[in-house]
């Protein structure tokens, strides 16, 4: 057997070697170990018990192999909630915990009398965006769609694993919404932005859903289907709010003001200082 502090090193070196950030060996072992109610810090030097050393071990094989780590434990962390995660949706990114934290101050700032605050996440995926934001702000009622039902199936366990009160609808976009009627005050999505050309990591490639990456040849082809059609779903005082790409601010500024001329938005940067967040204000700020 090895000790934590030689095995951690062993496979920091084997990840440098393969272009994975040597700092994924820690993070996997930190999960492993709270599961098994294990003090990694205090036993550091300490031989490994032999079942955690042989997950351990079985776990990093895949990582080296280009898996991610989140599919290797079944599950990631997003907003301080845990989301299963699997093959079938995207695994949620710390941008887009951002993207929760700017929606909610935006709630407070323009619907702090509503007693229902109305809302979508539209592509939902795994759910996080929908469970996150119902959760931390109980005025909302939050519906979500997805075009794939197999998402839809792990978006309503982890709904149901952190007791999230959430419609789920299936279908293509806001067609879901429109079909019934549904009229929002607030409406969120981090839909897929990538351009279709663009070259992937292969981590990403190999085990994530296309269908939630890429967005067409310019990466906006989602975000035409929704400017489209969002004033059917939109209430007068509504605003939007999206994820994008960090190097399309002048191309979704276009597109912004070629769909809603005389529209208020903004593009805010994440923490990193790069363009993520899209906000169009529609009689509200």
């Amino acid at each position: 057997m090895s000790r934590f502090s030689e095995s951690v090193r062993k496979y920091e070196k084997l990840c440098d070697q393969n272009d994975i950030p040597s700092e994924t060996v820690m993070a996997y072992l930190v999960e492993l170990s709270q599961r098994e109610r294990y003090n990694l810090y205090a036993n550091f030097e300490v031989e490994m018990p032999a079942d955690l050393e042989k997950e351990f071990d079985a776990g990093m094989k895949r990582i080296l192999a280009d898996e991610p780590m989140a599919h290797v434990l079944g599950y990631s962390w997003f907003y301080g909630y845990k989301m299963i995660v699997n093959g079938d949706v995207l695994i949620p990114r710390v941008e887009t915990e951002e993207l929760c934290a700017q929606v909610l101050a935006r709630m407070d700032e323009n619907f702090a009398e509503y007693e229902t605050i109305e809302t979508a996440d539209v592509g939902t995926g795994s759910g996080a965006i929908a469970i996150a934001v119902s959760l931390e702000e109980p005025k909302v009622h939050m519906c979500a769609t997805d075009i794939s039902e197999e998402a839809l199936v792990t978006a309503r366990k982890n709904a149901e694993e952190n007791g999230a009160d959430i419609e789920f609808y299936a279908g293509d976009m806001l067609e879901p919404l429109i079909e019934k009627g549904i009229k929002l005050d607030v409406l969120i999505s981090n839909p897929p932005y990538i351009p279709s050309e663009e070259e992937m990591e292969k981590s990403v490639v190999d085990f994530e859903p296309h269908v939630a990456l890429f967005g067409g040849k310019d990466g906006l082809y989602f975000y035409r289907k929704i400017f489209e059609n969002c004033q059917k779903v939109l209430k007068k005082k509504s605003f939007m709010a999206f994820e994008m790409g960090w190097d399309q601010r002048e191309k979704m500024s276009r597109l912004v003001e070629e769909y809603f001329p005389d529209t208020e938005y903004e593009i805010i940067k994440d923490m990193s200082g790069k363009d993520r967040m899209l906000f169009v204000y529609f009689n509200c700020r």
